[in-house]
């Protein structure tokens, strides 16, 4: 018989640090590149991201508080996302700062210019996607108490890909080596080949 280790997360959960963002991983990151109205580039990580639509594909991610990205969208319409890879992995890091700085230089980044929208990407990421914003969602809790959280919704209107991680045309999600967010302060997780298995629906 099994003796669950039960809380209630409104209570506490007797551990010694929250295991929820470690039970619901590994998560995708978004690297959101933004502009502000000003002119000013951003570059931000989210662990709290993913891909929500496939035809139009629409991809969000939720933010705490109004940081710069949130602004930075509402303000302009537009963002990027940009994959990370075990490469890019100390440079995504190096973006998590809060200092109000261009995270591209902070991170030794080369920006590189949409084609469709006016956001930057990241020149050495392998794979880009262009976003028109199309909502934000201002979560609550069950109660109906507004939190102090927002989930950004964008619609891919272009997207990028280095030809290498293509093999007859089919795209090979490990050889790109990205990685994704577990939990803790320091979890992460990189995708390879010897971690793939297949398994097909049933008819």
């Amino acid at each position: 018989m099994t003796h669950w280790h039960s809380y209630s997360p409104a209570e506490g959960n007797r551990l010694p640090h929250d295991p929820l963002n470690a039970i619901v991983a590994p998560r995708p990151i978004g690297w959101i590149g933004t502009r502000s109205a000003a002119g000013q580039a951003n570059l931000a990580p989210y662990s709290f991201f993913n891909l929500f639509n496939y035809r139009p594909p629409i991809i969000g991610f939720a933010s705490s508080g109004g940081k710069d990205s949130l602004t930075n969208v509402e303000e302009t319409g537009v963002f990027t996302w940009n994959l990370v890879t075990r490469e890019l992995a100390e440079a995504m890091n190096r973006t998590s700062t809060a200092a109000r700085a261009d995270e591209f230089v902070a991170a030794g980044l080369e920006p590189l210019a949409s084609v469709a929208i006016d956001a930057p990407r990241v020149a050495r990421s392998p794979v880009q996607f262009e976003c028109r914003h199309t909502q934000t969602v201002r979560l609550q809790a069950a109660d109906g108490r507004t939190l102090d959280q927002w989930v950004v919704l964008g619609e891919a209107v272009m997207i990028h890909i280095d030809p290498a991680l293509l093999e007859n045309g089919i795209y090979q999600t490990a050889r790109a080596h990205p990685v994704t967010r577990g939990g803790g302060p320091a979890d992460y997780f990189e995708v390879r080949e010897d971690a793939l298995f297949k398994m097909r629906r049933p008819d």
